[in-house]
């Protein structure tokens, strides 16, 4: 069973069908064949400048431990003989303090999933809302934007080559960052360093999925990258720093 001939889902791929051949349309005078292509980027952007505050939350919840960490280091150190207690008083800064324990871990992307996948079927379906998809024609350079890696043959697989390598780019300043911005009681953690190889699993995924869909990873990655690196600023200003200063000297 095909879930996109679902009526309400298909009707949702219809749209987004449009949105994207309008897209297109708009900037074909200035890409050419590239447009549908763009407008893929476009199409990205746009859920991406949504989801900003979802993003700004995970941001202030990360600030918020950090902003608790010397005083979470003081209980530790202070009850590591009572681990009971030390729950105890945890939990009670946690909620004195506002702070989630676990806000902001959920990642961006899973929230995107449903655009994703959007993308993925325009990009799969000979027709859709009943005439034929217009879509499979289109094309990044001599490569397809519904073919696959394993499809595209030489020399389009270099398409595939040259966003892989900007996404292995970004996915290695995204695990550098997340590396050096872990607090001490997570620095050495192997749940952490395990996950901190998260970003490079898009790239695999990306290797299976139309042109089109890792057109979406690429910039959605790299949206995070420097989305990630602005909230920081902005929202941990120098009050951030000097907290970093405390955690580094501990």
């Amino acid at each position: 069973m095909d879930i996109f001939a679902f009526p309400p889902i298909a009707a949702l791929l219809e749209g987004a069908c449009w949105l994207v051949q309008f897209l297109s349309s708009l900037v074909h005078p200035l890409v050419g064949t590239a447009a549908a292509a763009v407008a893929i980027v476009l199409l990205t952007v746009l859920v991406r400048a949504v989801l900003i505050p979802v993003s700004a939350s995970q941001v202030k919840a990360e600030w918020g431990r950090r902003r608790i960490a010397p005083r979470l280091q003081a209980l530790q150190k202070k009850y590591k003989k009572n681990p009971e207690l030390l729950q105890r008083k945890t939990l009670e800064l946690y909620r004195s303090e506002s702070v989630s324990m676990f806000g902001g871990f959920l990642p961006t992307l899973l929230l995107q999933a449903p655009v994703l996948s959007l993308v993925y079927a325009l990009f799969l379906h000979s027709t859709i809302g009943g005439h034929p998809n217009d879509l499979l024609t289109e094309r990044l350079g001599s490569v397809p934007l519904g073919s696959t890696l394993w499809q595209a043959g030489w020399p389009g697989v270099l398409v595939f080559v040259v966003l892989f390598c900007a996404m292995g780019i970004v996915a290695w300043f995204s695990r550098r960052t997340a590396l050096r911005l872990a607090l001490p009681s997570e620095g050495q953690s192997t749940l952490l360093r395990a996950l901190s190889w998260a970003p490079f699993l898009t790239i695999v995924f990306a290797a299976f999925v139309p042109l089109a869909a890792t057109i979406y990873l690429a910039t959605t990655t790299l949206w995070t990258l420097i989305e990630r690196a602005l909230l920081r600023r902005r929202h941990w200003g120098e009050s951030g720093s000097a907290v970093g200063a405390v955690l580094t000297s501990s």
